[in-house]
């Protein structure tokens, strides 16, 4: 079982009372930048056992009467139909389930902002749909020579441009779909505007990683740097902060080498930069949450490999290249780990030589591992599913939860009326199988039951799944990795 390593009530305490402080400091009103996952940040929760997937938007509920938030999303992206590959969806749709997320929790989403608008006839149109939805819907558009050109930036042809954004809260969060959209700056443009109008509004940055006041090589820190491979980030010592303080922090590149730029602005804008180094505008206190340092070490070491086979999958479907295999494989190298520390690989590798078809496996928590082999009613992944179920159930490896007079009928379905050309049953057919079985067998009853159990298992896949079973996995909080190998050698794979 792995152990907790992170302390989620003295982080949640201490991050909104450090953003307090902060909008104190600045007079009464904050432009607050939110990077990374506001709502299920599972990269988190992986890193930092212990840390949830929600906290970050539950840090913001106990703040949620001083709190408005402004969703940025950059015009281009909209044109172009930019997705979001972890949840399959475009960044324009995502601003409306983000913004469905936000009052779901009973947070106030004052507006919805449009960067680098350039007469975009998709952006025109998705303007219309939001203020149709009653959404109020602002401008801000490219600045010829950004960042560099500071005199044009930081005037009345540049910042002045953007429509100023109305306000009413004293904490603005700036968040957005994604990176590249503009949140610095949209931030930064609204604080032009307020000077402009005599209104005194700071700036600082909510991110999670690189954690700043743990070393540069933790493998926490090398896990943010795995998970933003196709980015290209570099953790390095913030020279600014060493210089200022004499204290040995932690920042990544993009920050520290926008840095004297952002201070230019700063200085433009407010007549002095408030700040002496990038660390100083974050206001991050996840290191503070670490309590068990081993643990959140085992974990992150665990999540590069994870990075590495997700990268490898990547390459092999064209969306990642050598480079990012290359900086993983640095990676790991620099953590200690290889994939021989993640055992689940070698029982699914093992099972799929053994049978010469597609094999999986899985490890849960208490560290058993339990495979699953392809057969003529199921694939791997789901007979590794009905079998983990049925050892956690205390049920006979032998007994059939789910009869082949349930399976067969499905499967004529799937080929002879809906076209499907494999006949196997996906891991979400096998749950809805067993859960019908469930009504009336009271094994089947006990091993559905189970299914919360598996949260937080690893499991290894000897082939590329389908997205129907990484959707699956995913919903059920279980860590995948897969080999970068299609089961045939089609070119085309859905």
């Amino acid at each position: 079982m792995a152990n907790l390593g992170f302390d989620n009530e003295k982080y949640l305490q201490m991050q909104s009372e450090r953003i307090k402080e902060r909008i104190a400091a600045f007079g009464g009103k904050l432009y607050l930048e939110f990077g990374g996952k506001l709502f299920d940040d599972y990269h988190a929760s992986r890193v930092l056992p212990g840390f949830k997937p929600d906290s970050k938007i539950n840090m913001l509920v106990q703040l949620k009467e001083q709190a408005e938030i402004v969703i940025v999303i950059n015009a281009s992206d909209i044109e172009k139909n930019k997705m979001r590959s972890d949840l399959g969806i475009t960044y324009d749709l995502d601003v409306l389930r983000l913004i469905d997320a936000f009052r779901g929790y009973g947070l106030y989403v004052g507006s919805v902002c449009l960067t680098r608008f350039a007469g975009q006839p998709s952006a025109i149109a998705y303007q219309k749909k939001l203020e149709s939805l009653g959404l109020k819907v602002y401008r801000h558009y490219s600045i010829p020579g950004y960042p560099s050109n500071i005199p044009l930036i930081v005037s009345d042809e540049g910042y002045g441009k953007n429509e100023y954004i109305e306000t009413s809260r004293s904490l603005v969060v700036i968040t957005a779909p994604g990176p590249g959209s503009g949140k610095m700056a949209t931030c930064l443009s609204q604080l032009y505007h307020e000077y402009k109008r005599g209104i005194k509004a700071g700036y600082a940055k909510y991110e999670t990683f690189p954690i700043w006041n743990i070393p540069l090589k933790h493998p926490v820190n090398l896990a943010y740097e795995a998970a933003t491979a196709d980015l290209n980030d570099v953790n390095m010592i913030d020279p600014f902060h060493l210089e200022a303080y004499g204290e040995t922090t932690i920042n990544y590149n993009r920050d520290v080498e926008v840095f004297p730029v952002l201070r230019a602005m700063f200085e433009k804008i407010m007549g002095e930069c408030p700040y002496k180094s990038p660390t100083d505008m974050g206001v991050n206190m996840a290191g503070y949450g670490i309590v068990d340092d081993e643990a959140v070490r085992a974990a992150a070491k665990q999540e590069i490999v994870r990075r590495y086979y997700n990268t490898m999958c990547l390459k092999r479907q064209g969306m990642a290249d050598d480079d990012q295999i290359l900086k993983l494989e640095l990676l790991m190298n620099q953590a200690g780990v290889t994939p021989a520390d993640r055992p689940v690989i070698s029982a699914a590798t093992t099972k799929a030589e053994l049978t010469g078809e597609p094999a999986a496996a899985i490890q849960l928590p208490d560290g058993r591992i339990i495979t699953g082999k392809t057969s003529e009613l199921l694939g791997a992944s789901s007979a590794m599913l009905l079998n983990v179920l049925k050892v956690l159930a205390g049920i006979e490896d032998e007994i059939q939860l789910i009869s082949p007079s349930i399976i067969e009928p499905i499967q004529e379905l799937k080929v002879n009326h809906l076209r499907n050309k494999n006949p196997r049953l996906h891991t979400d057919e096998v749950l809805i199988a067993l859960s019908i079985c469930a009504a009336t067998d009271e094994k089947a009853k006990r091993a559905l039951e189970q299914l919360k159990k598996l949260k937080g298992s690893e499991v290894h896949s000897s082939v590329i799944l389908s997205h129907v079973d990484m959707s699956v996995f995913r919903k059920l909080e279980v860590n995948l990795t897969c080999e970068p190998v299609y089961q045939n050698q089609k070119l085309f794979h859905q």
